[in-house]
């Protein structure tokens, strides 16, 4: 590629699993944590363009919880609902697991995403949020996880 992804880009995995809470309570206990926060990211009032799957307006919610890990990393717990979303697409074809590992690229964003586009990889979600992005890039058959490219953490 003429814009590779830097390995020290990285910034995340993002787990699926069915019990948000009994499994952020697992971690914490695993990793010697506190709790971390559950947040829930409600459906939108009316889909729009900001959360898109599959080129199309999203209406789902998302339960997350963020793990920071030293370094600049985080491992995210999601719970997704049943709604079509990038998530549940994940669970309804693999169970639960490794939905994505993220990647802040910075202003080599745009330029990676038509990169991967290019080369006949389909952008599953894109969302949009105060201050920033995420695009989930369907390489699940090709690199046997999704990708998350974002602008900036």
């Amino acid at each position: 590629m003429n814009n590779p992804i830097d390995l020290n880009s990285f910034i995340q995995i993002a787990i699926i699993v069915p019990d948000i809470e009994k499994a952020a309570k697992e971690w914490a206990d695993i990793l010697n944590i506190p709790m971390p926060e559950i947040v829930i990211q409600h459906r939108p009032e009316k889909p729009s363009q900001e959360l898109t799957y599959r080129g199309k307006p999203a209406d789902y919610e998302l339960k997350l919880a963020v793990i920071n890990a030293p370094g600049g990393w985080c491992i995210e717990l999601h719970q997704c609902d049943n709604n079509d979303s990038t998530f549940r697409e994940y669970v309804n074809k693999h169970g639960y697991g490794v939905h994505h590992i993220g990647f802040s690229v910075g202003d080599k964003r745009d330029e990676i995403i038509k990169e991967l586009m290019e080369k006949g990889y389909d952008m599953r979600t894109i969302g949009y949020y105060p201050g920033g992005s995420w695009t989930i890039v369907d390489s699940e058959e090709r690199l046997g996880v999704n990708l998350n490219i974002k602008p900036h953490k």
